[in-house]
């Protein structure tokens, strides 16, 4: 890596700047960030960028600049403007400096406090899915919510997970029968970044993050590794697989990844008759093509196809599927899942300032499910559809605006072969949701970036409930490159799932009972 000198003094706040290749053609996207600090962003579409800086002619700051596909470069920086050429992988012949982008960092530009978790620090732990990624820090607390099972959901601000919104780049493809056990079948070997937001924030994808968003995108076709094998096993002999095939041909590009989970041997190290890990048996299959790239001009285009098939079987270690499910022979939960889905984000640059962006998705979930004698059935077919338009005006102003639709159709239906506890819920319940809205938000700054004011509203209204107003507004105010004061306000809402809930409080009762009826066997 090559370290660049400039050699004029400056005391500017702010370093500006562009970044090229050999050829004078403009790097998209290229990461810039200060060395040794969690302080970076990265350049627009015409390869520029700006980044915030304090006192240079004291501290002598190292600028980090890399692009995938070149080497990177390190820079002295003692100007307020610099403009840097990256050099193609292979063609430098000394290495003078080492930087490499932190684990996490913070968007600096961002009104919201956006932390970044990137593959630099995912890969500091053997994370077999989105609720293993955060192992290693503690923005996101994983909690399990069903321990015979082991459902996961992620927890912001020490509220239950049900109070944030998880996205799956960009799609709300988490909610409903999805809550349960999603977050447990994107497998780690996908993920790119987890952008992770606290509190109240954009209206742009619904009105649902009251204690903040989690927003995890997978790789992209064009940035993937060529070809990937990655194989786990832990110390209960659970069996994780992953291929992943990623390919280019002009402006088009593709990756298919495969997901495979076989089961753990039946442990049970604390010797109170349940297993310690549940058998967990998943396929998941997924196909994401790309066109063209969301800066450049004219369209661009992503679209993902996948397939999940997934079984747990979680109790008593004696709990035989075949001839103990619905029985009081011996205690077990088995949860067998299949669901398709796709997704699309098609978006259409007319110049630096105008962007349209359609965004939609759609996933259809069948669970069959046994919790003791309780025998639980459901399927549910979502469609979201998205329609943004974006203004870039002034210098420092952003304004999106648009519209949306969601469509929820939940049919549930709940038996008990046996009801010792004298349940009275059995029965079929559907939930039907049509829910169109718009939206708008706005971003000014001002006082080279010192204040930043964010205002965003939107109206749904539910077939049920009506019109539902969500407003939320920030203003950021930074102090220096260390001190950065917010303060927000705003609302939001949910519809509230009320028998899955009520299923694992149920749950937990009966397991109270068997294991006092097993104690008093075994005595």
């Amino acid at each position: 890596m090559a370290v660049l000198v400039l050699p004029l003094l400056s005391h500017s706040q702010t370093i500006k700047g562009k970044v090229r290749d050999e050829q004078s053609n403009v790097l998209v996207g290229a990461n810039i960030y200060w060395r040794g600090t969690t302080i970076g962003t990265v350049t627009d579409h015409n390869g520029e960028f700006e980044i915030k800086s304090t006192d240079l002619q004291k501290s002598n700051k190292l600028l980090i600049v890399s692009y995938a596909g070149f080497k990177a470069d390190t820079i002295l920086v003692v100007n307020d403007f610099i403009e840097v050429t990256l050099k193609a992988d292979g063609t430098l012949n000394e290495v003078v400096v080492k930087g490499l982008r932190p684990g996490t960092f913070v968007l600096e530009k961002s009104p919201f406090k956006v932390e970044v978790i990137t593959q630099t620090e995912l890969k500091k732990a053997a994370c077999c899915d989105l609720a293993g990624c955060f192992d290693t820090q503690a923005s996101v607390q994983p909690q399990t919510t069903n321990v015979i099972t082991n459902s996961k959901e992620l927890r912001l601000l020490g509220l239950s997970g049900v109070y944030n919104q998880v996205l799956i780049d960009g799609m709300p493809l988490i909610q409903g029968l999805t809550y349960t056990y999603g977050i447990g079948s994107i497998p780690g070997t996908l993920v790119d970044r987890i952008y992770v937001s606290k509190g109240t924030n954009s209206v742009l994808q619904g009105y649902e993050s009251i204690s903040g968003q989690v927003n995890v995108e997978t790789k992209e076709p064009d940035k993937a590794e060529k070809i990937l094998l990655n194989g786990y096993i832990n110390n209960f002999q659970e069996k994780h697989l992953n291929v992943n095939y990623a390919f280019k041909k002009s402006k088009w590009s593709n990756l298919t990844a495969f997901h495979m989970v076989h089961p753990a041997t039946k442990i049970d190290r604390d010797d109170d008759t349940f297993l310690d890990l549940p058998l967990l048996t998943r396929y998941m299959l997924q196909n994401k093509w790309k066109y063209g790239n969301d800066e450049d001009w004219g369209w661009s285009s992503r679209v993902s196809v996948r397939y999940l098939d997934e079984k747990r079987i979680g109790g008593q270690t004696f709990f035989d599927p075949s001839k103990d499910k619905g029985t009081t022979n011996a205690y077990g939960q088995v949860a067998s899942i299949r669901q398709p889905e796709v997704w699309t984000k098609t978006s259409y640059r007319i110049n630096d300032n105008h962007r349209y962006t359609l965004i939609s998705s759609a996933f259809h979930q069948q669970q069959d499910s046994w919790f003791g004698t309780t025998h639980y059935k459901a399927s549910q077919t979502n469609f979201y559809a998205n329609v943004q338009y974006e203004l870039n005006y002034g210098e420092e102003s952003n304004l999106k605006a648009g519209g949306s639709f969601r469509h929820l159709n939940l049919k549930e239906d709940i038996s008990f072969e046996k009801n010792e506890l004298g349940r009275t819920f059995a029965g079929n319940y559907n939930r039907l949701e049509n829910i169109p809205g718009v939206f708008v938000e706005n971003t000014w700054n001002t006082l080279n970036d010192k204040i930043t004011w964010f205002v965003g509203v939107r109206a749904d209204h539910h077939n049920q409930f009506g019109w539902q107003v969500t407003p939320r507004t920030l203003i950021k105010y930074q102090f220096n490159k260390n001190s950065t004061l917010r303060a927000s306000a705003g609302t939001g809402w949910r519809t509230v799932n009320l028998l899955v809930r009520t299923l694992i409080y149920w749950s937990v009762l009966v397991i109270l009972y068997f294991r006092k009826v097993w104690i008093l066997k075994r005595q």
